[in-house]
């Protein structure tokens, strides 16, 4: 197909987007709707919601290509940690009781929850500047991601491609907030299937070879020189390895734009069916692609990888794009446009929603808890949705090298914050407002003083051990410091019982 030819699905394509978002601005009447869907969301949507934001750009492109290359077929370990922890297991262990406890703190953001599950004024400002500070280049990496495959497939300047994929970013999600984002995510999950199943059918044809054997021979370490010793790292190739599985499956636990899907659900009966879909989804997904970046060595020699503008080294994150657009049939590239096209966008609406609802509900505090059908803060939370578009776009035009340094410094600072007062705020009744307070502070502070410490080349292990210091830090502070009033801990639980004995168990404990 030629270039004239694949504009016209994209237009197509973009069309539809924009129709969903008009139809869903209907059903937006507050603050509430456009964040979390008013909770009404069902199973099959959330589902699709979860896996298009977990699996963007950055995988296809950045994450398959340059793990793919460097850790050949062993990277298919990143794919089974996503699938059966970070979807799986999170679904099945966090959705219902974090569905909830959020409705019966009444949160519908990250920060928001933290307040009313801990009482700490102060940490519910900090969180949400953390949230949108860090989800910025996150989203960031997802644009930059999605410029260098049009590039390849359509010769289209970069920042063509970055002014073209923010309007309609933000144009449809302005419109019809989640509503418009979780409809389009359903559409999009299906295209992303679809599309994923050839992607892996052509590639593995066009390397000769089956998919068992591709597997057995790509993971030798010959096809995987990430793994081979190198006294100039500063970590070993198996290290790195282990803390991107440890990063990308934990991960979720701690981003804002993951367990927000949670909040929208409709009831906990539609939970199991979710769960279904989206480990299926997510085994489909992942395993395409790091299956196909895992073929790069046949497909590319050292010499052959394709180089950086500047030509100091090879371009790891247009090893995908170049592979796809060379060795696939010309009639699949448009497929493959839309397949990313679809996941960028499905990732890019979340990150937005979340880091403008950060900024709007949570700093500025434009929402009326006491009227939820108040329209109040919905004219700010779109124009802001409009700003944080304009600042990740301002960023991915650095065109900062390394695609993968980019999101691990996001999902390290992020998850290392979040992810133990989350964990341990929904499972553990003795958790405590110090122990919840050291624990964000502590993963915020490892992540970025390791990042800096470490360089961006061993960023996945400086977000591990982050998340790892916010895990530890939560129970360890909890065990000596004030619990929580029976009363704040009964109505987080959902306790029937009244206050003194909520009081006497806490004693107990």
């Amino acid at each position: 197909m030629d270039a004239a030819g694949k504009l016209i699905a994209i237009a197509a394509y973009m069309i539809v987007m924009l129709l969903i978002g008009y139809f869903s601005m209907r059903r937006t009447k507050n603050v509430g709707d456009f964040f979390i869907g008013g909770r009404t969301i069902g199973p099959w949507v959330t589902a699709m919601a979860y896996g298009t934001t977990y699996f963007s750009a950055v995988l296809f492109v950045g994450f398959a290509g340059k793990l793919g290359w460097g850790f050949g077929m062993n990277a298919l370990w990143i794919a089974v940690g996503n699938t059966l922890i970070g979807v799986l297991g999170v679904w099945l262990l966090f959705a219902r009781p974090t569905r909830e406890m959020t409705e019966r703190l009444d949160a519908i953001t990250m920060p928001e929850f933290l307040d009313t599950r801990y009482g700490l004024p102060w940490l519910k400002p900090l969180s949400a500047l953390v949230v949108f500070v860090f989800l910025v280049p996150y989203s960031a990496s997802v644009y930059q991601g999605l410029a260098y495959l049009f590039q390849v497939n359509l010769g289209m300047p970069y920042g063509q491609v970055m002014a073209l994929m923010a309007v309609l970013t933000g144009v449809y999600l302005v419109m019809g907030g989640y509503f418009a984002v979780a409809t389009t995510d359903l559409v999009q999950g299906f295209l992303q299937i679809l599309g994923v199943t050839l992607m892996v059918m052509l590639v593995a044809e066009a390397a000769g070879q089956g998919v068992f054997e591709s597997i057995v021979l790509g993971a030798d370490i010959a096809n995987a020189p990430g793994l081979k010793p190198n006294p100039e790292a500063l970590f070993p190739g198996w290290v790195v390895l282990s803390s991107l599985v440890f990063m990308t499956s934990f991960g979720p636990l701690g981003l804002p734009q993951m367990v927000q899907k949670f909040y929208s659900i409709k009831d906990r009966r539609v939970i199991t069916t979710g769960a279904v879909v989206a480990t299926v989804f997510a085994g489909i997904i992942s395993f395409g692609a790091y299956y196909c970046g895992g073929l790069s060595h046949r497909f590319f020699s050292a010499a052959t990888l394709p180089k950086l503008e500047n030509g100091t080294g090879p371009d790891f994150d247009r090893i995908m794009p170049q592979l796809l657009y060379e060795h696939t049939p010309p009639w699949f590239s448009v497929i493959i446009l839309l397949v990313i096209l679809a996941a960028s966008m499905s990732t890019l609406a979340s990150l937005v929603l979340v880091s403008s609802a950060a900024v709007t509900v949570d700093l500025v505090g434009a929402r009326d808890r006491r009227d939820k059908t108040s329209k109040k803060g919905l004219t700010f939370l779109r124009v802001m949705c409009g700003v944080f578009v304009g600042l990740s776009v301002l960023i991915a035009s650095k065109r900062i090298d390394a695609i993968v340094t980019l999101m691990s410094m996001s999902w390290g600072a992020l998850a290392g914050s979040f992810i133990g007062p989350y964990v341990w705020g929904v499972l553990w009744r003795r958790t405590t407002a110090a122990g919840a307070a050291v624990g964000f502070v502590g993963g915020l502070v490892t992540a970025i003083t390791l990042f800096i410490a470490w360089g961006g080349a061993n960023s996945p292990v400086s977000a591990s051990v982050a998340m790892l210091v916010s895990l530890i830090l939560v129970p360890v502070v909890s065990a000596f410091t004030p619990a929580l009033p029976a009363e704040k801990v009964a109505l987080a639980f959902g306790d029937d019982r009244p206050a003194e004995q909520a009081a006497i168990q806490e004693a107990e404990q």
